[in-house]
């Protein structure tokens, strides 16, 4: 049986297991963005060994390179990159919506330009589906319009409306590799379209939902409250998905309201620009205090950069651009947020993660303003 099994709860939050065609998946669980099929500047062998479940990949830019139809007859995205655990694959919305001008939004789907060759496109909600289906994904999305902040109550109804009328075209779509399909809650920022959004969706019946179109630019308080306007009419039998939201406060906060997955770019980039999480918050390895450090990034953290490497020769290796600067500090941001979801996930199963929520949020430090306001811009890794 494939979907989401509800082990426990605490309050709100939730641990489960989800099952895909390519395995079981214990929830909450973070996905790396791996938008081209890999995560940037890490091997699956290390995925793996970290412990991370299951990863992110593009339909939008699978599709126009290599090719979906190359990556199907190359035997699927699990053969083709050789990532034999769940993969879910965006429909490429989001990143259609900020090619900005270089797209036409239609009632009969999206006509844009390439930013690979300029080369035009156009895809209905069928090709969206299509697409991913000739990947294999596991988990897919429906094709939806991702509405930009501010927008007028008018271009919000109508853009919502659009993306109901494209999600019953995708629910239509015939499916050859028994994948799990979301929906995805639009409505922007006006709660009463939020709730005729997922009611609409609730009422086609999809295998999990999502909520999308936060993190577009909107204060944060803002976008807690669209979460929350439309959490308690999710089903309780099926994953929620806040999509593109990852700092570990982010999904801290989006546990404690009962979220299942979440996916960011924020571990990976941040990576390679030096940015290090530890428990006590974030330090950036380039400031030149860690010349002379000799400690490991987080004297609590077991991953093999730690076990093997100073703060001093991380940062060497980031001010000389080191390539294995990217590979080192990688594995490190990816680890921590593993060891995030376990602690989460432990937390509920042992029903204190109120308490865990406070403890956490009190130690936590997070990062400077201008950061974090910048780094969640699309879905690529």
């Amino acid at each position: 049986m494939r979907g989401i099994e509800i082990i426990k709860k605490d309050g709100a939050a939730r641990c489960g297991i989800l099952r895909t065609s390519h395995g079981e998946v214990m929830t909450p669980v973070f996905m790396p963005v791996g938008t081209h099929g890999v995560v940037k500047a890490i091997t699956h062998r290390d995925l793996k060994n970290i412990g991370i479940q299951m990863i992110l990949a593009n339909a939008y830019h699978l599709y126009l390179k290599p090719g979906d139809e190359l990556i199907r007859d190359l035997g699927g995205i699990h053969k083709f990159t050789g990532w034999d655990g769940p993969i879910l694959t965006d429909s490429g919305g989001y990143q259609i919506f900020s090619l900005g001008g270089l797209r036409s939004v239609k009632e009969e789907g999206v006509l844009f330009q390439s930013h690979i060759d300029g080369s035009k496109h156009f895809l209905t909600p069928e090709r969206v589906i299509e697409i991913q289906d000739n990947l294999g994904a596991d988990i897919i999305m429906c094709l939806d319009e991702c509405i930009p902040y501010p927008s007028s109550y008018e271009y919000t109804e109508k853009s919502t409306d659009l993306t109901t009328r494209w999600a019953k075209r995708c629910k239509s779509v015939e499916r050859k590799n028994g994948s799990l399909l979301f929906g995805i809650i639009q409505g922007g920022f006006y709660e009463v379209l939020r709730l005729k959004s997922a009611r609409d969706l609730i009422n086609i019946d999809f295998d999990g939902y999502a909520i999308g179109g936060l993190s577009v630019g909107e204060p944060k308080s803002l976008m807690w409250r669209m979460v929350d306007t439309v959490m308690p009419l999710l089903p309780e039998d099926k994953p929620r998905y806040l999509m593109g939201l990852g700092f570990p406060e982010d999904i801290v906060e989006g546990v404690l309201r009962g979220i299942d997955m979440f996916d960011c770019v924020i571990p990976t980039r941040l990576a390679r620009n030096g940015n290090l999480f530890t428990w006590r918050g974030r330090i950036n390895i380039k400031n030149a205090i860690y010349k002379r450090d000799e400690r490991p990034i987080d004297e609590e953290c077991d991953c093999f950069t730690c076990r093997t490497h100073s703060r001093a020769y991380l940062r060497h290796l980031l001010i000389s651009h080191e390539l294995t600067s990217f590979y080192l500090n990688t594995i490190h941001n990816l680890h921590f947020y593993a060891r995030l979801m376990e602690k989460i996930r432990e937390a509920i199963q042992k029903g204190f993660y109120g308490k865990f929520y406070e403890d956490f949020m009190k130690s936590w430090k997070g990062g400077e303003k201008n950061d974090r306001d910048s780094l969640c811009d699309g879905q690529q890794s």
